[in-house]
This record gives structure tokens, C-alpha cells and sequence, in this order.
């Protein structure tokens, strides 16, 4: 047996989404990394191994321009740019290079993390298990952070859990059941199946279930009618533990999808007829899973919290998916005569606190995903993964500058400013909080070809509502900041048009038919960068092949002004900038 020890400023343990965008987003803020992944990809639950759509506030495109950016859009529009076939393998691709190749990160796949050891309240260091080397890694580091899903180093270090729903009066929680228990939201097997030009039969499996009729499906759902990717309603665990149930309930849900597949096959003369040349191509052995343990931190977000918008002042993420609470029988759920889940209202965007991403009693722990603090109620709602990885991204960014200025993350918290503003830097969106210009920015003169490019310094780098806070624009048209003078400037930033009203999600479910399998039309694609020096404009940089929607261009030295213009997009006439500044 071989081991490894690590040093680094911040640990990440568990590589799903929000691990991935927390890990990347500590590393480019000049900390150094270890993500710990327990299995061979990275994406978690969007990963090809369980193939769950990212969703988050724009709840599938249905509320338009509010999908994450950030982080989570880099890595989507790199997926649009490399994956017109949506295979999984590309995307799992993506995901990884994403992380291998960030400086400062350190990725460690196949290692699971089984031990820590603490002190004090902190958090000193974890150790996993690498099977495909079979080599024991033990890393410390200044700040560690779980996006492991099921809370692992919760009982590695002491910090305080919760598992389960809580009861109404807690927290006054109008939705909660009237007595506390441990119950939780199940997890999910799907399937992935292909049309082929000729009869595909199926046999049944002796060990799995045999339903007759389409009554033993859960009430409520669309029916088995679309075949390609599976049903989310085949779910279990939600009356067992989901954690240490987990290989239990998965033959369990098993038998249920074979079963489910029999009957669509076989049994169900409707579906019978139409899924006569559909075959298996692949079946969930991973199960998805949406709830387990759950942190408590400084704040623990509730159903009235999410009612009421959140609108912390130490806001730095935001989520906006319904209260989307799953009955804990799951499949079995007509036994309740209940629905199997239930889409309580929230509103979208609603902000999530800096204080429910920080752990109560262990002074360098954070978390993000559908670990943080929150009752069951608001973790029906934040579990999703492009909320969480909002929080990731803010968990992150936290973390290094925690580790950088030698303190606890919660002392953080008391810059929150600070934080806020990094965030809306790297292009990330908080609701409510506009981004805050330097004086060379906000002291130049903006002259444009054409229309007001007066809205590129409002501070809010999206649409919002019916207002596109945007400078609309057409290839041959420019933008320029002019200093009256020499300035130093380090860089310039553009924030572009990548269709935030468009439906950019990886996924096979295909329930929305204008799904993007290539680049936004509108997003630019071939720009030029100039900067105003001795007398006439000189060239920075030449974009052929955009396919960012945060643009920085180094500078590094005093000019006079800076110009960008647009030459190209992907297939729009028009297009527009949201963002035009120099740091």
C-alpha cells in the first residue's frame, strides 16, 4: 500500500457540479487545490454515469434569463461548441478537462475520502482511498469544503447535521409535516433507449417486477409514453437511509426500471405498439439521489426564507427552482394515494446567504450543493444542480480568500462587499447587487458606432425582466472607453450575448424540442480588441472562433483608451454586449 500526503490552501471533496465549479473556482483565485472525487468522472449526478439535467432558476428554460453564468456557462457553452450529438462522454469530457488543467488544482478521481482527523473545532485533514492505485492520499489543508452530497465530513470532524424533515413548528414552516421525522426524498434510476429500424423484442428478467397495467404507475406523472431517457418517478429510498440503504434500494429500483420496461414492451398495448423498435442502451446503475444529510451553519435557510425572495444582505447565490418535494416512497407512492412529488411555489430568483454555506461548529468547513444549511423544505428547492452551482462558485471564491488572508471563512462574511464583487466579476450573477466599476472605467468617456452604449456601466451584465441591460450591436459596429490620457490598465472585459433565453442544457429527456445542440446564434464570434496609444489604435487581440460569453484581455501597461469590435456571431444579424470595462 502506497500513501501521499497534500498541502494546499483548500480541499475540495466530491467532484459533482458545484465541486467542480467550487475546486476551479478557489484554484483561478490563486489557491492551491486538491478536488477529491470518489469516482472516475467528474459532474456527479449530470455525469454520464446518471445523465440528470443541469437545472436551476430558469427551471428548463421556462422562466427566460435566468439560467446560471459564471462558471457553470463556460462550461455549457464549451459543450455546445464540442458536443452537437449531446453524447455524455463528451460531456463528461468537457467536465474533466475543466478541472485537470486548471493551475493550482490537483484532482484526485477514484478516491474516496473515509477518514479525517480534527481538533479543536477544525478540520486538520482527510484521507481517501485511490482503488485504482491503491494509494492512501491524505491531504491538509487551511479550508475545507464538501460538495460530496452526502455530507461526508460531517461525521469525519464533528460539524452538526441534520438528516431529515423537520417539523412545522421549528421554523414555522406552513409545508412541513406536523411531526419530525427521518424521512427523506428518494433517488432515481433512469434508462437510455434508441429507436432502430427494425423489431426490438425484450425479454423479461425473471427477478424483476411485473406490472400488467399502467395503474401500478405513480399517479400524476406523464405516463411511459416517451422512451428515450427514462422516468424520474422510478424512485426509492426516501423510507429507508438513504445513505447507508444506498445498494439496497438500488436493486430495488432495479427491478422497478426493468419492470417498468417489461410493461412498456410487453404489457401496454399502447406502448407496446409504439415502442415495438425501441431497444435498452443503457441503464442507471449509479442511482441519482436528492437528499441525505444536510449542514447547519450560521444560518439554516427555510421555506419562509425562500417565500420571502432571500434578500440577504450577505447574499452570494441565488436559486429559483420550485420547492419540488418528493414523497419518501417514491415509486410506491399510490400505496399514500399521493402524488409522487409536489411543486410547492417559490419565486425565481430568491437569494441564498453566505451564512447558510459555512459550517456552526467547525470554524474551516464549507459546503455547497444540496449539503448546505437548510431545512428539507428549502432543500427541495436549492438541491438542483445549477443552484448549487451558484454556491459553489461563491463557496470557492470564499474559500481562497479565506485561506489567503489566513482566517476563518466565517470572518468573511464581514466582507461580503468584497465577495460580492469578485462574483460579479468572474461573471457570475447575484439578484439584486450590481456590479461596482473602478474610476478608470467609470471616469472614460463611452463612444459607440451606433445606439446608446450607456447601459454597459449599469452594473447588471444580463437581461432582467423586460430590460436587456445591454448595448445592442451588428459586426462592422464598435464600443470604446476613451481616457482623455494615459491610464494603466491591467485588462479589459466584455461580457457578451450567449442567449440566456435560449435552452442550453445537456440532456436526452427532450422535453423541450428548441434544446441548442450548436453554439447561441447571437453569441459573437469573431472580435477584435485595440487599445488608443500614440495617436492611433493598435491591436490587443483577434477572436475567430469565440465561443466564451466573459471575454478578458490583458493589457498591462498605460494606454488611452481601449475599442472592441465586433466582426461575426454564430448565425445572428444582431447581437449585444451586456459589459465593457477595464481593471
Amino acid at each position: 500500500m502506497q500513501s501521499e500526503s497534500h498541502r494546499c490552501d483548500v480541499c475540495v471533496v466530491g467532484g459533482g457540479m458545484a465541486g467542480l465549479v467550487s475546486a476551479v473556482s478557489a484554484a483561478r483565485h490563486g489557491a492551491r487545490v486538491v478536488l477529491m472525487q470518489d469516482r472516475p468522472v467528474l459532474g456527479g449526478n449530470a455525469s454520464s454515469e446518471c445523465r440528470v439535467h443541469v437545472q436551476g432558476a430558469d427551471r428548463h428554460n421556462h422562466i427566460k434569463n435566468l439560467r446560471e453564468t459564471g462558471i457553470l456557462e463556460e462550461i455549457r457553452l464549451e459543450n455546445l461548441a464540442r458536443n452537437p450529438n449531446r453524447n455524455f462522454s463528451v460531456w463528461d469530457t468537457v467536465l474533466y478537462e475543466k478541472a485537470y488543467f486548471q493551475d493550482g488544482l490537483r484532482l484526485l478521481l477514484n478516491c474516496t475520502c473515509c477518514e479525517g482527523r480534527a481538533a479543536g473545532g477544525r478540520l486538520e485533514s482527510v484521507t481517501g482511498w485511490q482503488m485504482t492505485t491503491e494509494t492512501r492520499h491524505t491531504v491538509e489543508a487551511a479550508v475545507f469544503v464538501d460538495c460530496s452530497g452526502d455530507g461526508i465530513l460531517g461525521p469525519l470532524s464533528g460539524a452538526e447535521c441534520r438528516i431529515g424533515r423537520e417539523g412545522r413548528d421549528e421554523f414555522g414552516e406552513s409545508l412541513a409535516p406536523a411531526v419530525a421525522d427521518r424521512k427523506t426524498m428518494g433517488m432515481s434510476c433512469l434508462f437510455q433507449a434508441y429507436r432502430h429500424d427494425s423489431p426490438q423484442p425484450f425479454e423479461p428478467l425473471p427477478w424483476a417486477y411485473t406490472f400488467d397495467s399502467c395503474d401500478a404507475m405513480p399517479h400524476g406523472v406523464r405516463g411511459h409514453k416517451y422512451f428515450g431517457m427514462g422516468y424520474w418517478w422510478v424512485e426509492q429510498g426516501g423510507e429507508q437511509d438513504s445513505i447507508h440503504d444506498a445498494e439496497t434500494v438500488k436493486h430495488e429500483l432495479l427491478r422497478i426500471v426493468f419492470g417498468v420496461w417489461d410493461h412498456i414492451k410487453n404489457r401496454c398495448p399502447e406502448a407496446k405498439r409504439e415502442a415495438g423498435n425501441w431497444a435498452l442502451e443503457w441503464v442507471q446503475f449509479l442511482p441519482a439521489k436528492r437528499e441525505s444529510r444536510r449542514y447547519v451553519g450560521d444560518h439554516v435557510m427555510t421555506q419562509n426564507d425562500v417565500e420571502a425572495e432571500g434578500r440577504f444582505d450577505d447574499l452570494v447565490a441565488y436559486g429559483g427552482w420550485t420547492m419540488d418535494d418528493h414523497h419518501p416512497a417514491g415509486f410506491w407512492c399510490t400505496r399514500h394515494r399521493a402524488p409522487p412529488t409536489v411543486h410547492h411555489k417559490t419565486p425565481s430568483p430568491y437569494g441564498i446567504p453566505y451564512g447558510a454555506l459555512c459550517s456552526k461548529n467547525v470554524t474551516n468547513l464549507m459546503f455547497a450543493g444540496r449539503v448546505a444549511s437548510a431545512t428539507h423544505l428549502a432543500m427541495s428547492s436549492m438541491r438542483v444542480m445549477g443552484t448549487g452551482c451558484s454556491m459553489g462558485q461563491a463557496v470557492g471564491t470564499a474559500a481562497a480568500l479565506a485561506a489567503r488572508a489566513g482566517v476563518a471563512p466565517r470572518e468573511i462574511g464581514g466582507r461580503v462587499r468584497e465577495l460580492q464583487q469578485m462574483l460579479l466579476r468572474d461573471d457570475a450573477y447575484l439578484p439584486w447587487v450590481g456590479q461596482a466599476f473602478g474610476p478608470v472605467t467609470t471616469g472614460a468617456s463611452l463612444a459607440a458606432s451606433s445606439g446608446d452604449p450607456s447601459p454597459l456601466r449599469d452594473g447588471t451584465n444580463r437581461p432582467v425582466g423586460a430590460d436587456r441591460h445591454a448595448w445592442p450591436c451588428r459586426p462592422g459596429d464598435w464600443v470604446a472607453l476613451e481616457f482623455g490620457g494615459p491610464k494603466q490598465v491591467d485588462g479589459v472585459t466584455a461580457i457578451l450575448d450567449s442567449g440566456l433565453d435560449k435552452d442550453v442544457i445537456m440532456s436526452h429527456h427532450g422535453y423541450d424540442r428548441a434544446q441548442l445542440t450548436a453554439l447561441p446564434p447571437e453569441l459573437p464570434k469573431a472580435f477584435r480588441f485595440e487599445a488608443f496609444e500614440g495617436g492611433e489604435w493598435r491591436p490587443l487581440t483577434e477572436e475567430a472562433a469565440n465561443h466564451r460569453r466573459r471575454v478578458c484581455v490583458p493589457v498591462g501597461r498605460a494606454v488611452e483608451g481601449v475599442r472592441f469590435t465586433l466582426d461575426a456571431t454564430w448565425g445572428a444579424d444582431e447581437t449585444s454586449l451586456h459589459a465593457f470595462y477595464v481593471d
